[in-house]
């Protein structure tokens, strides 16, 4: 058992829900809950203290810090001066690389949920890659094996748990794989105080942004990676558990830069279940050029000022942590896989986790897209703490042994695990199509 001390790396909606899982374990030492608001980290310090106290006279399990993730000097420091061994980045993809470096100059192993950005192709952004998401972390691999530490990439519920169900499936279900196909939709809805459905993105708008107005990427066996329109192959699929079917369309998203790496398939996709009602917003953002993050000079009742414009309407929109009372229904996470089974003949799975708002709001005061992209890092980590997982350089979840994840994840509270069920349904083309 490894005497973990872990440095979270951002308190906002997916950071706070990590601190309040990870409060009912005990494979860690210390949390350090940091942020660049040091109030919103002793927010979640102090709500996690007054449940989950620690003993009289005991050093307490949670603290608060102030980071400048920007800086990797500055994660660099409060790393060392918290003695931290595990670096868990839980802020926007675009304070990857100095999080990612900081946690390096630390000497502490690195997690997070969405890797560093992508970058069109300068001439042919719908056809070829240009730089591709996790290219600037995967360039870092030798630098992270020489020190011996791990950086585990694209550690959340998608990427992350996508990527533990398809390295499940390769190991476990199929002989032979056509494809590794995410699929991600649900029914939730928000509404105000009047009772009206309002638009209001249960995830990072900025990151939301980022990942659907970007070329996607697909990866086909024989032609490696290439990218698409945004938006494009629409095709309606069915998801468990009363959500029904959605209309999914190809994104830009880690899974299909991950899988090819470790796994042997044909063909890699990930679908997104946004809706015409987001689309139509993405599509009128890009119109607008309010999606861009390179600063515009605005004039301000006290001078010119520089602003981006996508931070503006990050700004305008509610954040995602706080409208959990405002929202119901379901989502689901999960991964079709097609090709041939153990048994030789043609198979189609669909492996998947639901989570429900009101579960979540009700166990843990948090909404469930951020709660359930929070659960897997901290399954993660406590498999690396326990040295189930281990390794070195910068992996994938598809780097590991699937099934001790899956059953922790799924083992009752009672019995020590997190009691969340996953779900395998067996399909036919009919399902999906």
């Amino acid at each position: 058992m490894v005497d973990m001390r872990i440095l979270l790396v951002g308190a906002g909606g997916v950071g706070d829900a990590i601190a309040k899982i990870a409060a009912r374990r005990d494979f860690f030492e210390q949390v350090v809950v940091s942020d660049y608001d040091l109030a919103r980290a002793e927010r979640t310090v102090a709500w996690v203290t007054e449940r989950h106290p620690a003993p009289s006279g005991a050093t307490p399990r949670f603290v608060a810090a102030q980071i400048d993730a920007s800086a990797a000097s500055d994660v660099e420091r409060v790393a060392r001066e918290h003695r931290v061994t595990h670096v868990m980045n839980a802020v926007e993809p675009k304070f990857v690389p100095t999080i990612f470096a900081g946690a390096l100059a630390a000497g502490a192993d690195y997690l997070d949920m969405a890797m560093s950005l992508s970058h069109p192709h300068p001439e042919r952004p719908h056809e070829q890659t240009g730089v591709k998401l996790g290219d600037e972390q995967f360039a870092a691999a030798d630098d992270w094996q020489k020190a011996g530490r791990l950086a585990l990439v694209g550690m959340g519920v998608e990427p992350g748990l996508s990527d533990v169900f398809a390295r499940y499936a390769v190991d476990h279900l199929f002989r032979e794989v056509d494809e590794l196909g995410t699929r991600d939709g649900a029914n939730l809805a928000v509404r105000d105080d009047a009772g009206n459905e309002i638009f209001a993105p249960s995830f990072s708008i900025w990151t939301t942004i980022e990942e659907c107005l970007n070329p996607p990427v697909i990866w086909e066996k024989g032609r490696g990676w290439f990218t698409t329109p945004p938006f494009s192959e629409p095709e309606t699929f069915v998801f468990p558990e009363g959500i029904g079917p959605v209309e999914c369309v190809n994104v830009e998203h880690e899974e299909v830069l991950l899988m090819p790496r470790w796994l042997d398939a044909k063909r890699v996709t990930f679908k997104y279940g946004l809706g015409d009602e987001f689309i139509g917003v993405l599509k009128t953002l890009n119109l607008l050029g309010l999606d861009k993050t390179e600063p515009l000079r605005v004039r301000s009742a006290n001078g010119p000022v520089m602003v981006s414009p996508r931070d503006v309407v990050a700004a305008a929109l509610p954040d995602p942590a706080t409208i959990g009372e405002r929202m119901t229904g379901k989502t689901c996470a999960g991964l079709w896989v097609t090709g041939t089974g153990v048994d030789g003949a043609p198979r189609e799975v669909y492996l998947y986790h639901v989570a429900d708002n009101e579960w979540t709001m009700r166990e843990y005061g948090s909404q469930c897209v951020v709660w359930q992209t929070a659960l897997n890092p901290v399954i993660a980590l406590e498999l690396l703490a326990t040295g189930v997982w281990s390794g070195t350089g910068v992996l994938g979840p598809e780097a590991f042994d699937a099934q001790p994840f899956l059953e922790l994840m799924a083992r009752p509270g009672a019995e020590g695990g997190y009691g969340q069920a996953w779900g395998l349904e067996e399909r036919t083309p009919a399902a999906t199509a």
